[in-house]
């Protein structure tokens, strides 16, 4: 029981890692979760033999939410901070789940296409200002990604540090 326990807080980890960059998964609750197991069914420690202790399970599912709150923010904020409207951001999210057919350059040129393509035709924005507002949507979700990745990664080394 013990190893499908370890097994199954570092799938999480690996999961949380990977949904941080594939859009559908939520990266760092999964992540989060593995350590939540490790947590409950009391099969990690530290080095010193320390268990995983609730107050870093508490702070570090606090970061969690915040950071979900976050990813709601940042893009759009980026987007308007370059001068775009919401037909950006909602293009560049639909031309990533486009360019999942090539990934990882499919999801990048695609988004960037994607809230391109929006601005220009629904908001009626001229090519330059469409581009300069593609590039912010762009850049939001690079920043929002990056964010779910350290997170993500930060909590899977608790993971790797917990184990027995």
């Amino acid at each position: 029981m013990e190893t499908f326990i370890i097994v199954l807080a570092v799938l999480a980890g690996v999961i949380g890692i990977l949904g941080s960059v594939l859009p559908g998964l939520a990266g760092p609750p999964i992540s989060w979760l593995g350590l939540l197991i490790l947590y409950l069914w009391g099969s990690g420690t530290n080095a010193v033999g320390e268990p995983v202790s609730l107050t870093l399970l508490l702070v570090l599912l606090g970061v969690v939410i915040v950071v979900g709150l976050v990813n709601y923010i940042v893009p759009g904020y980026f987007t308007k901070m370059t001068g775009g409207s919401k037909y950006a951001g909602w293009g560049a999210v639909i031309g990533l789940f486009v360019g999942l057919i090539y990934p990882p350059v499919g999801m990048i040129a695609g988004s960037l296409i994607g809230a391109f393509i929006a601005e220009y035709f629904f908001a009626k924005k001229g090519a330059a200002d469409s581009v300069k507002a593609s590039l912010g949507a762009f850049l939001g979700f690079l920043f929002s990604t990056g964010i779910n990745l350290i997170l993500s990664g930060v909590i899977f080394y608790y993971i790797i540090v917990y184990l027995k």
